[in-house]
Parts: structure tokens; sequence; C-alpha cells
């Protein structure tokens, strides 16, 4: 029998089952698991190490717009430099990544569909050329010198990978349109 992933979606929401989580994680999962990737829930400061070895992939989910909180909790994320399984960010997770790699998050405010360009090809989104994602966010993340940036621009990032491990950001939410890059994520 084949066995699909098991994927930890982090809730970066200010609070642990806060009604952003409805809009921002739940659909994520409800998703992967008519997939059939089991997935679990946990709130960004419940992430402990028998959490992230017992699951082959994370996803770091996005938060209601006024909702910056993660952004002080940084060292809550120091884990992400160690693990080397597949690591994606979305909105907010995407800044968290950035960050803690060293980019810095700065405002870039955007709501509604948007054109993305793809510039460079990757495993997540393919290759280039553009696309429409809906943006829900204030902030983007300056690209972390280690990443390769996939779509944007460096000083506002729009998706980026890491040159060496399998961490993917994407400034855009693909539970409201691209679902096909969750699906893409959890077949890595």
């Amino acid at each position: 029998m084949n066995r699909k992933d098991r994927i930890l979606l982090a809730d970066l929401c200010w609070e642990r089952n806060s009604l952003s989580g409805y809009e921002f994680v739940q659909p994520i999962k409800e998703m992967l698991e008519k997939l059939g990737f089991p997935c679990r829930i946990l709130h960004y400061l419940e992430i402990d190490r028998e959490a992230l070895a017992s699951h082959d992939k994370i996803i770091l989910c996005g938060t209601a717009l006024k909702d910056n909180d993660y952004a002080d909790h940084l060292q809550a994320f120091s884990w992400l430099k160690d693990l080397k399984k597949p690591i994606l960010g979305i909105c907010a997770g995407m800044q968290v990544i950035g960050a803690v790699y060293g980019g810095r998050i700065v405002r870039r405010p955007a709501i509604g569909l948007e054109k993305i360009e793809i510039i460079s090809d990757s495993p997540l989104l393919g290759e280039p050329r553009s696309m429409e994602g809906y943006h829900l966010h204030n902030c983007s993340v300056t690209l972390p010198q280690e990443f390769i940036l996939l779509a944007g621009r460096p000083e506002a990032a729009e998706a980026f990978l890491h040159a060496v491990h399998p961490t993917y950001g994407i400034i855009f939410h693909p539970e409201v349109r691209c679902r096909w890059i969750l699906q893409r994520f959890a077949s890595l």
C-alpha cells in the first residue's frame, strides 16, 4: 500500500483556534485531506521536535490582514533552518521563512487577483510564465541570500525557493485560487 505523506499545517494566527484559522488554515487542510494527505494543525507556538519528526512536510499558513503577531515571535521558528523536509510558506509563512533566513519583512499591501510573472522554473510553480494569484497581505519579504527568486523582485519577493533545501515561499493564497500548487507541494 502506498502511504501518503503526513503534512503539518502551522497556524500562524495571533491565537490558537482564532476565527482566522477557518479562512487561512482549514481550507488547506480540507483540500489536502480530500487528496488523501493526512494533515494536522498546530499553532506555531505548539510546534515541537516530536511534531516536526512525525510529519513529512510542513506548510506555514497565512493570517488575516492585521494579524502580524508571528513577526514578534520569529525565535519560535528557529527549527526552519535545521529541517530538511519540504516546507511551504504561504503569505505570512513566506514572510517568516524570509525573515528567519535574513530577509526583511517590508510593507507591500495587495488585495485581490494580481498577475504574477514566474521567472524561474521550479517543481512547485513550473516553468516561467504569467499566472494570476489571489493576494491578501500588507507585507512582503525581501529575498534572503540563500534563496532563488521564482517571482517578484528581490526587494518584494512573490515566490522563492531555497538554493539547496526544498523550502518554498509564496506571498499569494493558493487555497483561494491556484489550488494545484498545494497538490504539487503535497506530491513533491
